[in-house]
């Protein structure tokens, strides 16, 4: 009976760390301060301070970008989706990271041309940042603790889409392609 219950808790233990390393987990700290996008103060990939308020009144995809990653050619599709709707009122925003696999290894000056060159991005583009744990950017922590699923972003190309008003957070996952029904229609609904 006793090495029953031993095996039988050691079987829960590895069960319970099992779950541990494969469920999405939440790290990133809540920013309590923040209510809206235009309470964030960035910095642009040139070095240059951008209040977020200027995006208020405008449908605003943030993404977390990355040169050296299976979901890059996603550059194209975010590029798509701001020349078709930035005249409607959409701005795409990227913001590099080099949390995941360290695949955005460059300098803020590599990855601008690394962007533009490639894939012809016109959107703008931030500094290197966090979006993840302790150290993410206030802005990242405000993101993830505004949509319903508050589980750390995932890898690199996670979405969050900000209506017009600043608070409302919708957020696709990774590998939700920025050109695939669901984000579009997002994209159509918080334009009108």
């Amino acid at each position: 009976m006793m090495k029953l219950l031993v095996v039988g808790i050691v079987g829960f233990a590895v069960l319970a760390g099992v779950a541990y390393a494969v469920l999405p987990k939440q790290t990133t700290p809540k920013n309590d301060m923040a209510k809206s996008l235009a309470d964030f103060t960035v910095v642009n990939i040139k070095g240059e301070k951008v209040s977020l308020k200027k995006y208020v009144g405008k449908s605003v995809m943030i993404v977390n970008v990355a040169s050296k990653c299976g979901n890059t050619p996603q550059y194209a599709g975010l590029e798509a989706l701001n020349e078709k709707y930035k005249d409607k009122g959409l701005v795409v925003l990227g913001f590099p990271c080099n949390q995941f696999n360290g695949q955005e290894p460059g300098s803020n000056e590599e990855i601008l041309e690394f962007c533009t060159k490639t894939y012809n991005v016109s959107f703008p583009m931030f500094s290197k940042v966090d979006v993840k744990g302790e150290n993410a950017d206030p802005l990242y922590k405000w993101l993830v603790h505004a949509t319903e699923n508050q589980n750390d972003v995932e890898w690199n190309f996670a979405k969050f889409l900000v209506s017009k008003d600043g608070k409302t957070v919708k957020r696709f996952g990774a590998r939700t392609q920025p050109e695939s029904e669901e984000v579009v229609a997002a994209i159509e609904s918080s334009l009108n």
